[in-house]
């Protein structure tokens, strides 16, 4: 099996350039980064929970994840400003790859009721964002003590022009995208 990176160099790119007229490699769409990001709910005040959100994501994403401040205050939600709810990471290049290939190969299969990504997803500028609900689909948590599960969110930023060509961008990487 080909890794992602390979894949999207010799396959993709030919593709891609001939389907939409393309003439120059670098005019294809790719993808520029991946970002994780998970929000602290109602464990915001545990912080033995919080060190367990964090310690996973670092071992599904492989680097840790910088703590987002809520910007304002909210009382209905019971924040403050400057109050820790969630956490991030932004992924580029090799980790970037090597994350995509885990998601489309091994986690996304194993997430249940699954039926495939919907095209809504995709936003205008050719971005897909797609939750998770349980990060326990993830092989990394095989091994590990899990007591609590927690759900993140996923975004992947292209540079794809609309969503037809992001649509085809995923489409030929391998993601699992429902027919339109």
């Amino acid at each position: 099996m080909m890794l992602m990176k390979e894949k999207y160099l010799k396959e993709v790119v030919p593709k891609m350039m001939k389907e939409f007229g393309r003439k120059s490699p670098m005019a294809v769409p790719r993808i520029l980064k991946v970002v994780v990001n998970s929000g602290t709910g109602k464990n915001r005040d545990k912080k033995d929970a919080m060190e367990i959100v964090i310690k996973h994501l670092a071992l599904i994403t492989g680097q840790k994840a910088s703590p987002r401040p809520a910007k304002k205050a909210i009382a209905s939600f019971k924040t403050r400003e400057g109050m820790i709810i969630g956490y991030m990471a932004t992924l580029r290049g090799e980790r970037m790859y090597d994350f995509l290939d885990r998601l489309v190969n091994l986690a996304i299969p194993r997430m249940r009721d699954f039926r495939g990504i919907p095209l809504r997803s995709i936003d205008r500028g050719g971005n897909l964002s797609l939750g998770i609900r349980e990060h326990i689909v993830f092989p990394e948590m095989i091994g590990e003590d899990v007591r609590s599960i927690f759900g993140f969110e996923v975004t992947i930023i292209t540079n794809a022009k609309n969503v037809k060509e992001a649509a085809e961008l995923f489409r030929l990487l391998g993601f699992p995208l429902q027919k339109a």
